[in-house]
């Protein structure tokens, strides 16, 4: 079976000098077409996600707030640098309904697995709230279009952007169908400023939120311990029907953003582990959904990756090399949060 490509690239949904801008998927397909996988995908043409869509995971408040905005001549969503154009109302459906498109197709069996180069970006917007340049988020709206539509009963999301996903977290805290996974930069002043190891759910939700608050310059070795021996015994356990990845690229230790410590190489064997994860679990069901990802040779390659694990060549591409000081250790960390969540 095929892997399927979404691209909506957003371009009227830019901000001069903003870091989250049209900029970022200028130059990925012509990346992945010079190293021979454009052809390998199979295109999805994304459709605009309809109101019910979002308001299985978004208030009718939160919706009508960004469409006035947008319609009115966009401006600043929130107190902070989440912004709308004229056009950004439209094209954030347009994000949102091209991971439903997605998601039909791998649950259909029509393809196995896909990515998502969407933007606006989504992980950051909650219920009722826009923050992070999120305006929908887009791989909740996909995880209870999975469940609405297809029928799937347990849905994992992992999210290794170097932020914290606090809106997904906060859309699915209650929820015991939805497993939420986030490793992401934990450290004093760090956006979003949530996400500490013992925010684990609440109510029938309890047990199924799994944060792994990481300190500054946690390179390749840690990220694949972590992935290893917590994040995947823990998805396993939960055994889902489909597996959604927030994949954002920033955790590279050359992203203006952040303080990640990452290698293109350690991005690439995340992705394969997952990918693994899906073909053992989930009959090979998975979709990596864009988010994060601010230097762009970065986010080209690190694209072509994990379409390289999508599409199981084994070829990893890294120009860069690894982060140049030395990583700091998660042993503790890995302790802790093994004995949390009785992975032990």
């Amino acid at each position: 079976m095929s892997s399927l490509l979404v691209y909506a690239p957003a371009l009227a949904h830019t901000r001069a000098y903003h870091p989250e801008s049209h900029h970022r998927l200028a130059a990925v397909l012509p990346h992945l077409e010079k190293f021979g996988v454009l052809q390998d995908l199979t295109p999805v043409e994304p459709m605009t996600a309809t109101l019910e869509q979002l308001m299985r995971t978004h208030s009718a408040d939160l919706i009508e707030h960004i469409q006035q905005v947008s319609w009115s001549g966009g401006g600043f969503l929130d107190h902070g640098d989440t912004y709308a154009t004229p056009e950004s109302f439209r094209l954030a459906r347009l994000a949102a309904g091209g991971c439903c498109e997605a998601v039909d197709g791998v649950m259909t069996g029509r393809a196995k697995n896909g990515i998502a180069l969407v933007r606006p970006p989504g992980h950051h917007a909650g219920f009722n709230s826009v923050s992070g340049f999120c305006l929908l988020n887009n791989t909740a709206v996909a995880a209870r279009h999975a469940q609405e539509v297809h029928g799937a009963k347990r849905v994992a999301i992992v999210d290794f952007d170097v932020h914290h996903g606090n809106g997904t977290q906060e859309i699915f805290y209650l929820d015991d169908s939805v497993l939420f996974v986030s490793t992401h930069l934990f450290a004093p002043f760090f956006y979003p400023g949530i996400g500490r190891s013992n925010e684990v759910g609440a109510g029938h939700g309890l047990g199924y939120t799994l944060n792994v608050p990481l300190p500054p310059y946690v390179g390749d070795e840690g990220y694949c311990r972590i992935m290893k021996e917590l994040v995947l015994p823990k998805v396993a356990a939960f055994k889902p029907d489909l597996l959604l990845v927030s994949a954002g690229y920033d955790a590279h230790w050359q992203d203006p953003l952040a303080q990640g410590g990452l290698s293109l190489r350690g991005y690439a064997r995340i992705s394969r582990y997952l990918v693994q994860m899906a073909n053992d679990l989930c009959h090979g069901r998975i979709l990596f959904i864009l988010e994060g990802g601010y230097e762009l040779n970065v986010l080209n390659s690190g694209i072509l990756n994990t379409v390289y694990a999508l599409i199981g060549r084994d070829e990893i591409q890294d120009t860069i090399g690894p982060m140049p000081q030395q990583e700091n250790d998660v042993t503790d960390l890995l302790s802790q949060l093994k004995a949390r969540h009785l992975l032990n």
